[in-house]
């Protein structure tokens, strides 16, 4: 009874030394994701809030010329899902830590190729891009830091930074017209050696129309970058379709491309199927 009493004790005495108490962040964390003309920007920081004291000022929470995280608890990350302007800055698709220098009039954006949330190992480094934006002062109270994009075009936006009575906007340029017209040239001239391959591919392996499958592959071997493995899927269907010469004279090509590639696996493929259909 003593032992098992004394388990019983040592169990509630090591429950007790790793249990913990859920309480809310100060800070809590926030993530915005925005679609921006066809890329996406995505905003990861945490929220602290006024409480009474004054934040932007020469002896604010957050002193006026004084390197700021922009937010709380680890560095404020930015990423973007392709190239854009920021601030009027070109800026490379990526993730990015944003510090900031917040003045009275503008404030200092300092990016730097994100390396995790330690703000403070950023100090020290050359940021990616430098860019300036005025700080004005709007008619209400902000009592928890907020970053919002906004003013939303087909081709951009605005990073919006408010605190207190403060607002900031960075614009963000991302360019449309390049990639909508390379789309439609790209539709308009029809489908891809590859579009035909995998149309080919699912139809010969689903047995729905290995007829129109030989049609869409031969259109996808017809040049002469043809690649090995389309046109051994050429030759399965050949062979599928009971076309053994012409299987034989397909797989005999993918064999020579494959040595060509140094793809011994296909090389053994073709190489046994010839075999098989010359018998």
């Amino acid at each position: 009874m003593k032992k098992l009493l004394f388990n019983v004790l040592a169990l509630l005495l090591t429950f007790s030394m790793y249990a913990q108490i859920n309480t809310p962040a100060p800070s809590p964390s926030a993530t915005v994701n925005q679609a921006v003309g066809l890329t996406e920007i995505t905003v990861e920081y945490s929220r602290p809030s006024m409480k009474g004291r004054t934040i932007f000022a020469e002896d604010g929470l957050v002193p006026f010329g004084q390197m700021w995280r922009t937010g709380a608890n680890s560095a404020t990350k930015i990423t973007i899902g392709q190239d854009a302007k920021i601030g009027g800055v070109e800026v490379a698709a990526g993730s990015y830590a944003v510090l900031t220098k917040p003045m009275a009039s503008e404030w200092t954006f300092m990016l730097y190729n994100y390396e995790g949330g330690s703000w403070g190992s950023y100090r020290e480094k050359e940021p990616t891009a430098t860019f300036s934006a005025a700080s004005k002062k709007i008619g209400m109270d902000v009592e928890s830091f907020t970053i919002g994009v906004n003013n939303l075009s087909s081709t951009g936006a605005s990073i919006d930074f408010m605190w207190e009575n403060t607002m900031v906007s960075v614009p963000v340029e991302v360019s449309v017209h390049e990639q909508v017209m390379a789309d439609i040239k790209r539709t308009m001239s029809g489908p891809s050696m590859n579009d035909y391959y995998r149309a080919a591919s699912y139809m010969h392996e689903s047995g729905s129309d290995v007829e129109t499958a030989l049609v869409y592959i031969q259109k996808a071997t017809g040049g002469d970058d043809a690649r090995y493995w389309m046109v051994r899927r050429e030759s399965l269907i050949l062979a599928d379709l009971g076309r053994k010469q012409e299987a034989i004279a397909a797989a005999k090509r993918s064999l020579a491309l494959a040595k060509e590639a140094g793809n011994e696996d296909y090389v053994r493929m073709n190489e046994k199927s010839i075999a098989e259909w010359e018998q």
